[in-house]
C-alpha cells in the first residue's frame, strides 16, 4: 500500500488489510519502498520488466506460507507423536488453533515472523505487479496514472483475480 495512511484500505480484501494492519510499520514501510524501487528500476530498464513479472508469478504469500508450513508442522508433529512420545500431539493441536485463527482473524502469531521474514500479502505482490504492467502500456485504456496512484488502480483492477 503506497499511502501514508494508518488506517486500514477498505477497498483490499478483508484478510489482506488485517495482515498489514498487525505488521509493524517498519516493515510496511520496507515493503511500500521496495515496490516503489522496483518500479522507478524498471522504469529504467523495461526490458527486464518480465522477468520480473515471472518472478511475481512464483513469490508466495503470507497466506501460502501459512498453510505450507502448518501442513509441514503438523505431519512432523503426527509423526513424533507416533515414533518418539505421545505429548508431541500438542504440536499438530497448537497448529491447529493457529490456523482456525487464521481462518477467523485473517492474522495469527506466525504472520509475524512471516513478514519479517521477506512474504508479502496477495495485495502487495499485486501492486508491483500492477505496477510494472503499467510500465509496460498492458492498462493504456485507464490512462496514465500518477505513480501515487498505482496502488488504487492495482486493487481496482486486479480486484478477486488474486484469490
Amino acid at each position: 500500500m503506497l499511502s501514508d495512511s494508518t488506517s486500514p484500505d477498505r477497498t483490499r480484501p478483508h484478510d489482506t488489510w488485517r495482515v498489514e494492519r498487525n505488521s509493524d510499520a517498519a516493515i510496511k514501510a520496507a515493503r511500500d519502498a521496495g515496490v516503489r524501487d522496483s518500479l522507478r528500476f524498471h522504469a529504467a530498464r523495461p526490458r527486464e520488466i518480465p522477468a520480473r513479472l515471472a518472478e511475481l508469478d512464483r513469490e508466495w504469500d503470507v497466506d501460502r506460507a501459512i498453510t505450507a508450513g502448518a501442513g509441514a508442522l503438523t505431519l512432523s508433529g503426527l509423526a513424533l507423536t507416533a515414533l518418539v512420545d505421545r505429548r508431541f500431539v500438542a504440536v499438530p493441536a497448537m497448529v491447529g488453533g493457529f490456523l482456525l485463527q487464521h481462518a477467523i482473524q485473517g492474522w495469527c502469531p506466525p504472520v509475524r515472523l512471516l513478514r519479517r521474514l521477506g512474504f508479502r500479502t496477495r495485495a502487495e505482490i499485486c501492486e508491483e505487479r500492477c505496477g510494472l504492467k503499467m510500465l509496460e502500456g498492458e492498462y493504456r485504456s485507464f490512462g496514465d496514472p500518477a505513480p501515487a496512484q498505482w496502488s488504487v488502480m492495482a486493487v481496482s483492477v486486479h480486484e478477486g483475480v488474486e484469490a
